[in-house]
């Protein structure tokens, strides 16, 4: 017996429990494209399979809807993998743990992968029912979405027919939404000159920070642990010699980092106290700063006894890594004049790496104005150029722009006033969501995108409410029911 065996609609968690039982973190989703693959099969439906694991499933109309228009429904098969420090979880070869607790879902020490399991689990279990009304069903299950979309940029839309479209890629249930940033993934190469040194090692971190996703929460001015490191690294110059050995944080571009630390090679004659004490100040002024979005975030100093010599970065490059990491921009650059409260334009340091020869910094930059999304880029390349770097771009996908004619969202609006005894909210939405590429692709698409209620994505605390899956597996059912 599975842990949501119990749980109804049985066959949409059992099959959101198959999901979770198969590891399928971005770039690691030929098993769960597989595992689509074996559905159709089993079920005698006609697929699609490419060879970046994108999967399409095709099923005719009921009986009374042979002949409407076909209908896609969409979502992605990867998942953000992101773990508790003391998670031992190996996302490339399991799934994550599920864990029910009264009506709410979540991992053990991890994320979920509600984002965006649970519409291929919708999906599913509509292609797998013989007793739904529905027109021609086009169910097309991308992959990749979570580093740049793309399982969406390479797909081959001419087999699709649909103009229509339900994305279930959205988590706040009695949420549409109708239009959503572009965006595109800007990586900062930084060339190392390295030099043999001798020294005592020192490991600074930075953690305690709540994270989030680097669309939805850039707005809750929470902080970036990739940034605050450059911003200590830089008070401590002031007062301190060292090297850097290397700089790293953050996991994923879309995720807004909860960890970053570096190694420093101290001179011996460094007074270490003194120096732990400048990190303690440090780190209360932070805790005062973000004590309303990250109360919890700390500094830590760790030092290794005197070693021998060791490879740093010359003094040089060390202040060259330092420079980007504080005048690199990042977070909110622009809010929307047109729509209250949403941000327009920003960008989220969500990845710092040290490699052989390079540190790398990998940006997700969003907008819903392609010109801001543009000069973003430029910024960052001014930069890098200035201090001997290079940048390059993948993974660019357009806005969903507005669409001020959509019978789609005129009949969702009204089923669900009638299902929920109220309004929806209509939302336009500042992060990025696969139905800018098909709109692009499709001409005349009408699309809306919603889903059941989901907290924390992208980060361990990550949890999907299974009521809320209920209702809005109703609200679907009754929304193909009218798409006759």
């Amino acid at each position: 017996m599975g842990i949501l065996s119990n749980l109804e609609p049985a066959s949409v968690f059992r099959y959101f429990e198959e999901i979770c039982g198969i590891p399928h973190g971005s770039s690691n989703t030929k098993a769960i494209s597989d595992y689509c693959v074996n559905f159709a099969t089993k079920h005698k439906l006609r697929y699609i399979q490419d060879n970046t694991n994108n999967v399409i499933i095709f099923k005719d109309g009921t009986a009374g809807y042979e002949n409407a228009a076909p209908v896609m429904l969409q979502g992605h098969l990867d998942m953000v993998c992101e773990k508790d420090a003391d998670c031992d979880i190996d996302f490339t070869a399991e799934g994550p743990r599920l864990q029910l607790e009264d009506t709410i879902i979540s991992a053990k020490g991890t994320t979920l992968g509600g984002d965006d399991g649970i519409a291929i689990a919708y999906a599913l279990a509509i292609l797998a029912s013989d007793d739904i009304p529905h027109p021609p069903l086009e169910a097309v299950f991308t992959v990749d979405e979570e580093i740049g979309m793309l399982g969406a940029a390479a797909l081959d839309c001419s087999p699709l027919k649909s103009r229509v479209m339900l994305n279930l890629d959205s988590e706040e249930e009695g949420y549409l939404l109708v239009s959503c940033a572009g965006g595109i993934c800007a990586v900062a190469h930084l060339p190392l000159i390295c030099e043999e040194t001798s020294g005592i090692v020192a490991t600074l971190t930075v953690d305690g920070l709540i994270g989030g996703h680097s669309g939805v929460e850039i707005d809750k001015g929470r902080a970036n642990a990739c940034m605050l490191l450059g911003r200590t690294l830089y008070e401590l110059q002031k007062d301190f010699d060292f090297k850097l050995l290397s700089v790293q944080g953050g996991l994923k571009d879309n995720a807004i980092p909860r960890e970053a630390s570096a190694k420093l090679l101290l001179e011996q004659s460094t007074d270490v106290e003194k120096l732990s004490g400048a990190v303690t100040g440090l780190s209360e002024i932070y805790a005062k700063e973000y004590a309303r979005t990250d109360a919890s975030v700390r500094l830590h100093l760790h030092t290794e006894t005197a070693l021998g010599t060791v490879r740093t970065m010359t003094v040089e490059t060390t202040a060259k890594v330092i420079t980007a990491l504080v005048n690199l921009p990042n977070g909110i650059q622009r809010m929307s004049h047109d729509i209250d409260g949403l941000v327009q334009t920003s960008l989220n340091l969500g990845i710092l790496s040290t490699a052989e020869s390079e540190v790398v910094f990998s940006f997700a930059v969003r907008s819903s104005v392609e010109t801001e999304k543009a000069e973003l880029v430029n910024r960052i390349c001014c930069l890098m150029t200035a201090l001997g770097g290079t940048v390059t771009c993948i993974g660019s996908y357009p806005a969903w722009e507005y669409r001020k004619d959509s019978p789609l969202r005129e009949l969702m609006v009204q089923v669900f006033e009638e299902q929920y005894g109220k309004k929806p909210v209509i939302q336009a939405l500042h992060a990025g969501v696969e139905c800018g590429l098909f709109s692009g692709n499709l001409p005349g698409l009408d699309c809306v995108s919603y889903g059941p209620d989901m907290k924390d994505i992208h980060t361990p605390k990550e949890c999907m409410d299974v009521e809320s899956v209920q209702r809005v597996w109703n609200y679907t059912l009754e929304i193909l029911k009218r798409l006759k």
